[in-house]
């Protein structure tokens, strides 16, 4: 998809909200979060498309900042599209993978009832599950990006 402004990135991210269906079905006693991650450069709407996709799942965007540093946030959400919990983690201060390990993720990506969105999940490493649903993000210029969901 090419996105021409803010506008138009922040609408992509409201529509796919409202697709996102757990990994695990229901009361599964298997499975795992529904991890969303978000590749790319700095500056190439990663965060604008985390505010609106928190803000289309009932958050107030001004309570969606990016965690960089932090690491991570988390968000109770009552029970939307069969989750209780938005994890925002940003990554990219992460220096090894091993890191992640120290905020629980092995739980928190474990747990069903999490929706869960990384930014910069390429410092995650082998901790980042196969079937984590992949967005790309690309600077195209000052107000395109082009988004590839994978």
């Amino acid at each position: 998809m090419i996105s021409k402004s803010v506008e138009e990135t922040k609408k992509i991210a409201r529509d796919f909200a409202k697709s996102v269906a757990p990994v695990a079905a229901p009361g599964a006693s298997a499975g795992h979060a529904t991890i969303i991650a978000l590749r790319g450069d700095l500056g190439s709407g990663k965060t604008t498309f985390a505010k609106s996709f928190a803000e289309a799942i009932g958050l107030s965007p001004d309570d969606v900042t990016s965690p960089t540093f932090v690491i991570e946030k988390r968000f109770d959400i009552g029970d939307h599209a069969h989750f209780r919990r938005f994890i925002h983690i940003d990554a990219y201060r992460l220096e090894k993978p091993e890191e992640i390990e120290r905020l629980g993720w092995r739980e928190t990506s474990a747990d069903p009832a999490n929706l869960i969105l990384v930014e910069w999940p390429e410092n995650l490493g082998a901790a980042l599950p196969e079937d984590a649903i992949r967005i790309s993000f690309k600077f195209i210029d000052e107000n395109t990006r082009e988004i590839v969901f994978n």
